[in-house]
């Protein structure tokens, strides 16, 4: 059975979600349906403060990252854009590697991601992981 994520994303931004439930997914469903509500970056105060707000909740505040947050739901949002669905399910499946968990492997390494500074500001992607951006 498929989330509403329309009415979660609503109880998401209230606070009404508990941590021990709010799982992988439903951290790509209420991304992708922010960023369908908001423009990027009212989805993007909206989202951080209330993965933030989760973490404090959870009583595990330092596990909120304010990089893996924002560069997660940009990518999301480029995804939307280049893959458009009409909904969220068909969005996931165009778009499995999201549910990999690690797809900023890519970009980051995983020293980089999991410092205190990247959890309190946006770092850019680390310069030697060796990547070559394809730009058209």
């Amino acid at each position: 059975m498929s989330r509403d994520y329309a009415a979660y994303t609503e109880d998401f931004e209230a606070g009404r979600i508990a941590a021990e439930t709010f799982t992988h997914v439903d951290h790509l469903g209420v991304a992708w349906d922010m960023l369908g509500r908001y423009d990027f970056l009212t989805a993007a105060a909206h989202y951080a403060t209330g993965i933030q707000q989760l973490a404090t909740r959870a009583g595990v505040p330092e596990k909120a990252n304010l990089t893996i947050t924002l560069a997660f739901l940009s990518l999301i949002a480029e995804r939307r854009i280049t893959s458009p669905a009409k909904s969220f399910e068909t969005f996931l499946s165009a778009n499995p590697d999201l549910c990999d968990r690690n797809p900023l492997r890519h970009w980051y390494t995983p020293e980089r991601l999991n410092t205190p500074l990247a959890r309190t500001v946006f770092l850019l992607p680390h310069q030697d992981k060796g990547l070559t951006p394809d730009f058209p």
